[in-house]
């Protein structure tokens, strides 16, 4: 399975950007589906995951300003960020899990000026 992750950008806090990632196989078929991010010097971080049977689980650090969706007729896993700080800088990647098979996007830079 191949990921595209799209969207990113720079923006001012307190704006708003929406992430994308299309995957190549059927996403309804991928049982975890998540944001990771990594900022420079940081460590790789979840984000935010969909687990089918298990819901929707959230970094306390973006609870009520982030939100994850799946869209299955497109493919498409969404994640829009609004309220975003400078601290929400980083590279955001999208992720897949099927059994003991892990997926990764390329990758979209997201960066927030102060």
């Amino acid at each position: 399975v191949q990921l595209q992750a799209s969207g990113g950008g720079l923006v001012q806090a307190g704006e708003s950007l929406r992430l994308s990632c299309v995957a190549s196989a059927s996403i309804h078929t991928i049982p975890v589906v998540a944001w990771y991010r990594q900022a420079p010097g940081k460590q790789r971080e979840l984000v935010a995951s969909i687990r089918h049977g298990f819901g929707i689980d959230y970094a306390d650090s973006v609870k009520g300003r982030f939100t994850i969706s799946r869209d299955n007729v497109k493919n498409t896993l969404v994640l829009q960020m609004n309220n975003l700080r400078p601290e929400d800088t980083a590279v955001y990647l999208c992720n897949g899990q099927r059994g003991n098979e892990r997926y990764w996007g390329q990758g979209t830079q997201v960066t927030v000026s102060s």
